[in-house]
């Protein structure tokens, strides 16, 4: 097990058995939360950092069928759906909307945990075997050698000017808030200036934007910043 615990939600509106898993998963070293209905698990997916996600299939507001295809609009955190609808249509249906593994009750808490360990698994290994290059249109970035370029020009960059951009390339094309940025790249304990991402952004631009035609560092007004290749100047 790592050293930072996986967070775990478990989607469950059976309360003993929520808070039984949520036990289970905790002496097995996780940290784990969970909510009663669909629409809490929504909310709760869009608003913090989980490794995996327990889903049951009946659950009241928005059924769990409807939560996996909502949630696999935004993100792909990995799901174990956990139901008594133990039919293969549902099963089917489950998967192709985006879930990772799916399971029967009644169920043995060893499998649910062994079916978690693979999962955890298979996602270091994807990890482990993405390029350590980044890329958004001629803009590269290696994340071992700290090179950076703009078509042939070399960048150099200072180290917190390449964690930015590191985070902004990792998350190409979607719009992240200062917020975000801020409790990503600088920490979540930072006492500094509140427009210290809005400065570092301009010392982005500066070096990777301003001499050229095609601008990658995009400012959506209201919302925060996003990196894309698909944008004139």
């Amino acid at each position: 097990m790592n050293q930072e615990k996986k967070k775990i939600l478990i989607v469950e509106d059976e309360r003993k058995l929520a808070r039984f898993i949520e036990l289970e998963l905790q002496h097995a070293g996780y940290e784990a939360q969970s909510v009663g209905d669909g629409q809490s698990a929504i909310m709760s997916i869009m608003t913090n950092p989980f490794d995996a996600v327990i889903l049951d299939l009946m659950i009241p507001v928005t059924d769990g069928i409807e939560v996996c295809r909502r949630v696999r609009s935004f993100s792909q955190v990995p799901i174990i759906i956990l139901s008594a609808r133990d039919g293969l249509e549902d099963k089917v249906k489950g998967l192709d909307l985006g879930a990772n593994d799916y399971m029967t009750k009644p169920f043995e808490m060893e499998e649910l945990l062994a079916r978690l360990r693979v999962i955890f698994r298979a996602d270091e290994s994807q990890k482990d075997e993405e390029s350590k290059v980044l890329q958004v249109g001629d803009l590269t970035l290696n994340r071992e050698t700290y090179d950076v370029r703009r078509g042939k020009d070399r960048k150099e960059l200072t180290k917190k000017e390449f964690d930015l951009l590191t985070y902004l390339m990792q998350n190409e094309g979607i719009v992240l808030t200062r917020e975000k940025i801020l409790n990503k790249v600088w920490g979540f304990d930072f006492e500094g200036e509140t427009n210290v991402v809005d400065v570092y952004i301009r010392f982005l631009r500066s070096k990777i934007d301003d001499q050229y035609p095609k601008k990658l560092i995009q400012t959506m007004r209201g919302a925060g910043y996003t990196i894309r290749s698909n944008d004139e100047a």
